[in-house]
Parts: structure tokens; C-alpha cells; sequence
């Protein structure tokens, strides 16, 4: 059976927000287009990760033949979003595996997840997936959700200034000595 893929093609928006306080986040990508919204989870590292490779993608573009694709070199106002994510945030599933790309064609970033598998038999994980995410987005679009997505990931605990680890609400053992 073919997977059921969740397509978003020029989305009206696509977010990185959070579900949840600083220390025991859910991290979710989501996307909408008019009346539809897909949201699946992803880790706070995947989210930084995806945020870092599309701003290198759009800063590699810029300088490529004087920037025949217009990539702006820092987010377009009329695109930052501070919104919070759209409610009731309905998880499609865990992402996995994840992939970047460029499409010169339509001038879009493509984003495309898969679900998290954790069977351990070998040939699972060789399976095609049930479903996957596949989002195109425009430059502009991009580089304002690589901003929001780096706020976001940088809104956590605040870290120890001694050893650098995130300190929680209730107490942090610093593993320096010296440290609280």
C-alpha cells in the first residue's frame, strides 16, 4: 500500500513551535494551507539541525550567480510569525528520518520527514513508511522559519554559567566544582 503522504506546496505557514514548559518540551513542526494543518513532532536537536542546513542552503544561493532566486539575507518582515502553534495541535507522527533539498524548478526548499521507526528488526527499517511529510517552501519562507525555529530551540532552560548544562526551575547540580 502506497504511504499517505501529508503534501504542503507554497503553505500559507510552516512553524517549529513548542508544546509544554522548558525542560519537558514537545517540539512540532506544522504547517498549514487554508483549512488544513499537519503537525508531527521531531527533538529540539532536529529541529536545530533543520534550521542551520536551510540557512546554509539559502546563504550558498545567495552568493550562487548573484542570487538569481532572490534569497533575502535576513527573514522579510511581512513574514516573521511569532504565533503560537495552531490549536489543537494533532501529532500525524514522530519524525525520524529527515531530508533537505533544493528545487531550482520552483525556486522551493523541500522539507521531507518520515516516521520514527523503533522496531528493532532489521527489515523494518528498510520498510517503506505508512506516511511522510513533504513541504516546499519558498525562500523567504524559509528563512523565516529557520529564524523562528533557532528562537524557539534557544527559549529553553537557561544554561549553568559554570558547566554549561541546562538548569531546571527546581534546582541544578553543576557538575563543576565550584558551581551551585
Amino acid at each position: 500500500m502506497p504511504p499517505i503522504v501529508h503534501e504542503l506546496i507554497w503553505p500559507d505557514r510552516v512553524v517549529v513551535g513548542t508544546v509544554g514548559s522548558p525542560g519537558s518540551r514537545t517540539f512540532y513542526l506544522q504547517a498549514r494551507n487554508g483549512a488544513r494543518v499537519v503537525s508531527f513532532a521531531l527533538e529540539k536537536e532536529q529541529s536545530a539541525l533543520l534550521a542551520e542546513k536551510i540557512d546554509e542552503i539559502l546563504d550558498e544561493l545567495m552568493v550562487h550567480d548573484g542570487n538569481p532566486f532572490s534569497v533575502p539575507a535576513s527573514t522579510p518582515v511581512e513574514l516573521v510569525d511569532n504565533d503560537p502553534l495552531e490549536q489543537p495541535v494533532e501529532e500525524q507522527f514522530r519524525a525520524g528520518t529527515m531530508s533537505l533539498g533544493w528545487d531550482a524548478t520552483t525556486a522551493q526548499v523541500v522539507i521531507e520527514a518520515f516516521p520514527l521507526v523503533l522496531d528493532e528488526d532489521p527489515d523494518a527499517a528498510e520498510a517503506e513508511p505508512d506516511e511522510m511529510m513533504l513541504l516546499r517552501i519558498p525562500v523567504g519562507t524559509a528563512r523565516a522559519f529557520a529564524k523562528r525555529t533557532r528562537e524557539i530551540v534557544g527559549a529553553g532552560r537557561p544554561l549553568c554559567p559554570f558547566c554549561a548544562t541546562p538548569m531546571d526551575p527546581d534546582g541544578h547540580t553543576c557538575e563543576l566544582p565550584g558551581g551551585f
